[in-house]
């Protein structure tokens, strides 16, 4: 039978499907007037779909109107709520839970065969003996190199129960049969601090990627590790930090702050406050603290930062954040489906808002984001612009401003070279990873016989790889001008990239922070250590 469109239900139905079916599981209503209010419109909506679904002389796909007009009803609040599908809050819960069941590799498929890029550290993979370069040309009997066989049902062919085994054969160079492995499924985690480690002596380094339910663990062992080196600041780096949970953000800042000195407020639909004091010994109270922020650093990564700027603690160093203040939380809908509803605002110790304005709809609030990249802001502090109504002073009476993001205390501009080829978000996406697999594999016994100190020490990228690379991006319609300093950021990424291959991600990302001008600049500034319980 033929399917109507959804442009024919009436906009009425839209409306009662939203109100009807889910304000009561996303607020708590008490009143019996609008309890009974309720009932009736849940009722109607009940009613209209059975008549619909039994009575309606064309077949109806009532669940996707429930779909739409949930989406059109959240489209008129904030930009940060949003309807997530099962298969949206699947992918949205496990990579928050910091974890998955699997093996544990980075694969991707080429010319029929599926290939290793990396296994995850002491994940099973690792464990039962898999490698870099390794081809897996059978699971559990099936041969993966038929073109029926996609990456996503590889994907789930090598998912599975928690400690269930998958048979692989594997075809490794150098090695004329094929190799044998059992790998025992398991949880798989997924890193959401990528990397600790001394950039100096005297300077620890710590790179976050978002907050998920593992990040202050992750956080605490590299911290713990640092400690013992007896480092005098510490360097936090937010860049392309987008958020996540909140506790996590707030538990790393408690580690900087001395007892009872505020971390942020937050202020629900009924006006109520709630404070969010640090307790207990914070592992790093007698350190200098520096923050790494950047336009893409938002929500948790920006209390973080604020509570940091806020209480006089530390420095900020680089560009202005997002500037998301508002608190969203997870409200299941009953069917697997999810809304991300926006429960509160919060505000940072000084009482400010970093929340953007968004009342004119969220195309204009996300064009506002991207008009940085052409108003100047990128490169120059002085375009930024600022509200003196909404200027706060810290407790040593340095102005902060809300109404936007984080404002760094030390601006660094976005290098030319970055621009042109945002190659950071390519190392992390992946793109670095395909390039430089295929590079490994011109030459693997050469690059397997690498020792790290030799490798950090002698090995530079060839002009001959530039070359290649400038033309594996035209795959993806991309390029970069060749000048020096394009040519300069391009290397470092790229021998991170192999760093990241052939040995781990500490020494991948500190490869790159050696040459990173945001850290250089880090390095250079002078941060005077403040004690906040004295300012009180």
């Amino acid at each position: 039978m033929k399917r109507i469109k959804l442009i024919y239900i009436p906009v009425l139905l839209s409306i009662a499907c939203v109100v009807g079916i889910y304000i009561g599981a996303l607020f708590n209503v008490s009143s019996p007037v609008s309890s009974l209010k309720l009932y009736n419109q849940k009722q109607k909506l009940n009613t209209l779909i059975q008549l619909i679904e039994n009575k309606y002389v064309d077949e109806v796909n009532t669940d996707s109107i429930v779909d739409l007009t949930i989406n059109q009803i959240i489209r008129d609040l904030d930009p940060h709520t949003a309807y997530l599908p099962k298969a949206e809050l699947d992918a949205e819960n496990q990579s928050m839970n910091g974890s998955f069941v699997g093996i544990g590799i980075s694969f991707y498929k080429s010319n029929d065969t599926l290939t290793v890029i990396r296994t995850i550290p002491k994940g099973p993979s690792d464990i039962a003996g898999l490698k870099s370069g390794d081809k897996i040309l059978y699971a559990d009997g099936l041969e993966l190199s038929k073109p029926e066989i996609t990456s996503d049902s590889i994907v789930k062919l090598l998912k599975g129960e928690r400690l269930t085994e998958v048979s692989l054969k594997v075809k490794r160079d150098n090695k004329e049969e094929l190799l044998n492995f059992k790998v025992k499924r398991n949880s798989v985690s997924l890193k959401s601090v990528d990397a600790g480690f001394m950039l100096n002596p005297k300077t620890a380094y710590i790179k976050i990627n978002r907050f998920a339910k593992t990040t202050y663990d992750e956080f605490m062992a590299y911290a713990k590790s640092l400690k013992d080196q007896n480092p005098d600041r510490i360097i936090i780096d937010l860049r392309n930090n987008g958020g996540g949970y909140l506790k996590e953000a707030v538990n790393i800042v408690d580690e900087f702050l001395s007892d009872d000195i505020p971390i942020l407020y937050t202020k629900d639909r009924s006006g109520s406050m709630s404070e969010t004091l640090a307790t207990g010994k914070g592992l790093f109270e007698n350190e200098n603290v520096t923050i790494l922020i950047n336009e893409k650093s938002a929500s948790a990564s920006e209390i973080l930062a604020g509570a940091i700027q806020d209480n006089d603690r530390g420095l900020i160093v680089g560009r202005r954040s997002f500037g998301k203040g508002l608190v969203q939380r997870i409200m299941p809908l009953g069917d697997g489906s999810a809304v991300r509803l926006t429960v509160a605002r919060y505000y940072t110790p000084t009482g400010r808002s970093i929340q953007r304005a968004y009342s004119n709809g969220r195309e204009d609030y996300f064009n506002d984001y991207m008009s940085r990249y052409t108003n100047g802001e990128l490169q120059s502090a002085d375009s930024i612009d600022v509200v003196d109504s909404l200027a706060f002073k810290t407790p040593q009476g340095k102005t902060v401003y809300g109404g936007g993001g984080i404002i760094p205390d030390i601006f660094v501009p976005k290098q030319v070279g970055e621009i042109e080829i945002d190659i950071h978000d390519m190392f992390e996406g992946g793109i670095l990873d395909r390039f430089i697999f295929d590079e490994l594999e011109k030459n693997r016994s050469y690059y397997n016989s690498l020792t790290t100190d030799d490798f950090t020490t002698y090995y530079e990228v060839s002009q001959s790889m530039l070359v290649a690379f400038k033309a594996f991006l035209q795959n993806f319609n991309l390029e970069y001008q060749g000048d020096e300093l394009a040519q300069s950021i391009v290397r470092t990424y790229l021998k991170a990239t192999i760093a990241l291959q052939l040995f781990n991600s500490d020494l991948a990302y500190k490869i790159i922070a050696e040459k990173d001008v945001m850290v250089l600049k880090a390095l250079k500034s002078k941060p005077k250590l403040v004690n906040p319980n004295l300012l009180q």
